[in-house]
């Protein structure tokens, strides 16, 4: 850092759990029975938000049943939560689900588990 400048943060890696990678895969088939081209555009932002989501990682939302958690977050895409833990040299993200669903049971690592 130099003259008051800052060099912009590099985005952390992401890590897709198989939850989150199945998650994507359902959305993108269930889309597809009624518009296969919307299908592919949808999981493009999907996969953008998660990405914006590593350059930002805090810039998420606390996940309102973890608001003890500060480390799991969340972005929304319409009625989709992604939910996405934060590492320090990386975002897992953890689910991808639409919101009037109840959340997913199993998918939030305990706070103490640094493997994932």
């Amino acid at each position: 850092m130099t003259g008051g400048t800052r060099e912009p943060r590099r985005p952390l890696a992401i890590h897709w759990s198989d939850q989150a990678k199945d998650d994507l895969a359902a959305i993108g088939d269930y889309i597809a029975a009624d518009k296969p081209s919307a299908a592919m555009r949808w999981v493009e932002r999907l996969v953008a938000d998660v990405e914006r989501a590593a350059e930002m990682p805090v810039a998420g939302r606390v996940v309102p049943e973890y608001a003890d958690r500060q480390d799991i977050r969340e972005v929304l895409r319409r009625t989709y939560r992604i939910v996405y833990r934060v590492r320090a040299e990386a975002i897992e993200v953890l689910t991808i689900f639409e919101g009037h669903r109840l959340f997913p049971k199993g998918v939030v690592p305990d706070a103490l588990d640094d493997e994932g």
